[in-house]
């Protein structure tokens, strides 16, 4: 993945973890407006994923935006909201990890 898609995913994940905020608002206090930008939110940031898509592949691409949203969400979760994993949900957190630094590590022969 080069500079210019690293940069797209990061505003990807961004909306997506916005959206995740925002849901998880919507669960707290049920108000509607929301979880209508919960949802555009998330609209938002799967438009964003068919860039990806088709620079880097559907497999790619999903994978290690699957993975980050995962990891970040998790991140919130634990420093917003106050959740804490167990040590096996830890350890698949970090395994996730090491699967995203497996998929977009750079390959030789590849530029």
């Amino acid at each position: 993945m080069g500079a210019g898609l690293m940069l797209w995913l990061s505003g990807a994940m961004a909306v997506f973890l916005a959206a995740s905020v925002s849901l998880r608002s919507y669960v707290d206090n049920g108000k509607l407006g929301v979880l209508v930008v919960a949802l555009i939110l998330y609209t938002l940031g799967n438009l964003m994923m068919v860039r990806l898509m088709r620079e880097s592949g559907m497999a790619v691409a999903i994978s290690v935006s699957a993975v980050l949203q995962l990891v970040l969400a998790s991140a919130v979760g634990l420093t917003v909201f106050g959740e804490r994993p167990t040590l096996q949900q830890a350890a698949g957190l970090a395994l996730g990890i090491i699967a995203v630094a497996l998929i977009v590590w750079p390959q030789r022969g590849q530029g």
